[in-house]
């Protein structure tokens, strides 16, 4: 009895409620809930260090991003203090990460996503727009494409003519560069063999991707989406041969082969690969993917085609009936202005559609296929508070280029007290390939390009450069973004429809250069 009184005492002392039957504590009961709030402990321990490591984990793989970006971005110490030749070798050039797009990212949270139904509906309600003028107009609800029928005709022309130049940026530069530097390490009259190898480089160079394009433009007089496609292809393989070139002429220099070795040249697998991934910097390896999503390429190619029609109904809607009612009008400041405020909302959709169309969705639907795995075409440039940052962040793929075979091999030459001069060059090449595939895109010159990139883009990106952090001066981009995307469609149509209804008269040369818009009197 005394027992139990001190059974029961003790269960009370330590605050515990035991089970008890008939007035005695049951012991296996006891023992069992003590055995399951220590399983329960256990669980909520390993819960804990699960959640724990995971988020470490995660952590882990910001900070390894990060800390890639701004080592690829940012210079070194060393760097800062070394001179000019240590900070511009050619081993210190681009590394490849594998990363996904940002806009692919950003997708994933729902409140972004939003915003692109807001633009897929605004997609549907031109098309319902303009099915319903053409109902009320014509009494039909089919979408008349012959706009589309008119800018991509003759692509038969376009097809073969990019075949030539791709079979030419394919096997020309390989293998010229392979024999010159077969016969650099073989022969003992160098400079006669890199003399001779240069003029037939740039001799063929010339011929097939500067003459050749220009030639097939003019003489089938091609609408103006074929040209684009034409004049842009004959960029794009020109820079890529370039790379190439530009890349392999130093390791060939310094690698010189042992009696009995073969030349280490790049292989042609290697550079095949190279013309048709996503970027224009040379590598022999490039990271990739394991494999391919076709459900991923197909939605961009999807996308793609949803841009167009995008663009077709903008054109259709927002800018060929204003610009045909301007083309009644003479040219003033009036109609200028006018003009320039109808022209600000459709250019910036274009700009808009541009960037996602070719930068988000072309790129990555080629990288998915090619399981190339560094997909950052561009940084969040929308954030920008500065030209300067604008300008480094819009186009990732070209920005590379110039700068890696333009600004930082200029610094290279002169050095880096020239840096100045370097970013004048950079911005003056730019605007002359800008304008001349706007000259030859569209048939006439009219240096509109021209004076805004060599013009206020050099203006802008010394003035409102990367000092200026507040949140107003992205206001201020953004509203300068409007009013040249606003200049760049009004000036071109307006000279358009000029061309139009006040076709040249002669061939002189103040005739070809004159804008037509400027004289013409529509009478």
């Amino acid at each position: 009895m005394s027992s139990g009184v001190v059974r029961r005492t003790s269960a009370k002392a330590s605050g515990e409620n035991p089970p008890r039957k008939n007035g005695f504590i049951n012991y296996d009961n006891l023992i069992y809930m003590k055995e399951m709030a220590q399983r329960r402990d256990e669980i909520e321990q390993k819960i804990k260090a699960d959640v724990i490591n995971e988020v470490k984990h995660q952590l882990n793989k910001v900070l390894d991003k990060a800390l890639t970006d701004s080592k690829q971005n940012t210079p070194s110490n060393n760097d800062r203090k070394g001179n000019c030749n240590s900070r511009h070798k050619l081993e210190q050039g681009k590394v490849f990460v594998a990363r996904c797009s940002l806009l692919d990212e950003l997708f994933e949270i729902s409140h972004i996503r939003t915003i692109y139904h807001m633009f897929v509906a605004a997609l549907f309600l031109f098309a319902l727009s303009t099915l319903a003028v053409d109902y009320i107009d014509q009494g039909r609800l089919v979408l008349d494409l012959d706009l589309f029928l008119y800018a991509f005709g003759q692509l038969s022309t376009v097809i073969w003519a990019w075949g030539l130049m791709f079979g030419y940026t394919l096997l020309g530069p390989y293998h010229v560069v392979r024999v010159w530097g077969g016969l650099y390490h073989s022969s003992q009259k160098r400079t006669r063999v890199i003399a001779g190898a240069a003029l037939i480089l740039c001799a063929a160079q010339l011929s097939m991707l500067g003459i050749f394009p220009v030639y097939v433009v003019l003489r089938y007089q091609l609408p103006p989406a074929s040209r684009f496609i034409i004049i842009l292809e004959q960029i794009r393989f020109v820079m890529k041969s370039y790379s190439f070139i530009r890349e392999t002429v130093p390791v060939v220099l310094r690698n010189t082969p042992l009696k009995g070795e073969q030349l280490r040249y790049p292989s042609l697998h290697s550079y095949l690969y190279f013309l048709f991934c996503p970027t224009l910097i040379y590598r022999e390896v490039y990271p990739r993917n394991s494999y391919i999503r076709w459900d991923c390429v197909g939605n961009n190619f999807l996308k793609i085609l949803g841009s167009v029609f995008y663009l077709y109904f903008i054109l259709v809607r927002l800018c060929i009936p204003v610009f045909m009612n301007k083309s009644s009008q003479a040219f003033s400041t009036r109609t200028l202005i006018l003009a320039l405020f109808h022209a600000t909302f459709p250019g910036m959709l274009i700009l808009m559609l541009g960037f996602y169309a070719f930068l988000h969705c072309w790129l990555n639907a080629f990288a998915e296929m090619l399981r190339f795995a560094d997909r950052m075409f561009y940084k969040d440039w929308w954030n920008s508070t500065s030209f300067t940052n604008y300008y480094r962040t819009w186009n990732i793929v070209v920005h590379d280029w110039l700068y890696y075979y333009g600004y930082r091999d200029f610094l290279w030459l002169l050095g880096e007290k020239c840096r100045s001069m370097a970013t004048l060059s950079v911005f003056a090449l730019s605007a002359l390939v800008h304008e001349y595939v706007f000259t030859l895109g569209f048939g006439f010159f009219y240096p509109v390009m021209f004076c805004t990139f060599a013009g206020i883009g050099v203006v802008f990106n010394f003035t409102l450069n990367d000092k200026r952090k507040s949140p107003v001066w992205n206001v201020i981009m953004w509203t300068c973004l409007f009013i040249g995307q606003g200049v760049h469609v009004c000036l071109y149509c307006l000279e358009w429809y000029a061309q139009i209804h006040c076709p040249r008269t002669g061939t002189s040369f103040w005739e070809l250069v004159t804008p037509r818009s400027w004289t013409c009197s529509y009478q």
